[in-house]
């Protein structure tokens, strides 16, 4: 009998997490109030997605169903291990209040943007940035998909949450 000989195998290599992520948000609701849906797209710097998904939120108004995106994307980017992230959103209500511009002065989203200070607190950099609704156009469609559809689109993907709890 011969000898087995060892065998090397070269160390797996385990995939690092994205230090610097975007993350696409959008809300949108068919009247205010009335059928609410938010959107999420976070990707790579090279543009690869990492995560998408659209929730269903029933009755709230447009501004909830941002406030919604946002904290869904921020908890993607989180459950990403990112160290940084960049959130894009055509709502400028979102961003300025966001960046401290605007005060949130509606007692029903004060509860959502404290929400999302803390978790934006979380990262090494969390930077906010309008753009007109073009350059937001795979948030926009997964809000409507998930309004038309009236439930969920997407899932888990690398222990991404499908929900936000709360919503």
């Amino acid at each position: 009998m011969t000898p087995r000989r060892p065998t090397t195998r070269s160390p797996r290599k385990r995939q690092e997490p994205p230090r610097r992520v975007i993350v696409f948000i959008d809300g949108g609701s068919r009247g205010n109030p009335g059928p609410a849906a938010a959107g999420v797209v976070v990707t790579a710097e090279d543009g690869t997605v990492l995560h998408e998904a659209a929730l269903y939120l029933g009755e709230a108004t447009n501004n909830v169903a941002e406030y919604r995106g946002l904290l869904a994307g921020l908890k993607a980017a989180a459950a990403l291990k990112a160290a940084e992230v960049q959130a894009i959103s055509d709502s400028e209500l979102l961003v300025r209040q966001m960046t401290g511009q605007y005060r949130v002065k509606n007692a029903g989203l004060a509860p959502l943007a404290e929400q999302a200070r803390r978790l934006a607190r979380r990262f090494t950099v969390c930077a906010f940035r309008h753009v007109r609704r073009e350059e937001n156009r795979r948030a926009d469609e997964l809000v409507n998909q998930a309004l038309d559809r009236r439930g969920d689109i997407g899932g888990q993907r690398k222990g991404v949450p499908r929900r936000v709890p709360g919503g």
